[in-house]
């Protein structure tokens, strides 16, 4: 008995296989998928940013990061993906240069000085030029023969005294910048 319902279900599969195929159903394509990428899977001094840690600081989200490295020196852009500016700039450049010589050679005229930070640090705001807004800055030389520049480019029409603030958030940030790490 078992081997006569055994026989009839094979049989009744065999059938079924012959039958006509029924009509593709249509399924939308998936939707993409947005992947979170770190800012270091760039390479250059982008290793030595992380977008959450750039978002704490300046209050501003970017998830666009691009590198360049150029014998002794590496820099890393961030952005947003739907803007070119604002901007976040960090260069980083192997020095042999002393304390006195960047106070006297790197420092720009006008430049503040910012204490805990490297050897010595300055911060300063420049003026909206042409094609982009005004631009804040923060330098420093390293305690590992490095020397280092973290600038905001500001979007054109913003304001001076905004970007003076952000030279405030700047150093807090470049307080968490490893250059020993390139």
């Amino acid at each position: 008995m078992r081997g006569r319902i055994v026989v009839a279900g094979l049989a009744g599969l065999l059938v079924s296989g012959c039958a006509a195929e029924s009509a593709p159903v249509a399924v939308p394509p998936p939707a993409p998928v947005a992947l979170d990428v770190a800012a270091a899977s760039s390479g250059g001094a982008c290793r030595l940013l992380d977008f959450t840690v750039i978002e704490q600081a300046v209050k501003v989200r970017f998830d666009v990061a691009a590198a360049s490295d150029r014998d002794d020196s590496h820099t890393c852009v961030v952005r947003t993906e739907g803007a070119a500016l604002p901007e976040l700039t960090l260069s980083v450049t192997e020095t042999t240069i002393d304390k006195a010589t960047f106070g006297a050679d790197v420092v720009p005229d006008k430049a503040a000085k910012v204490s805990g930070l490297g050897q010595q640090a300055y911060r300063r705001t420049t003026v909206e030029a042409s094609g982009h807004g005004p631009v804040a800055e923060v330098g420093w030389l390293a305690a590992d023969g490095r020397m280092a520049t973290l600038s905001w480019t500001g979007a054109r029409g913003s304001e001076r005294a905004a970007a003076e603030k952000l030279t405030g958030d700047l150093v807090a940030l470049a307080k968490k910048v490893d250059t020993r790490a390139l």
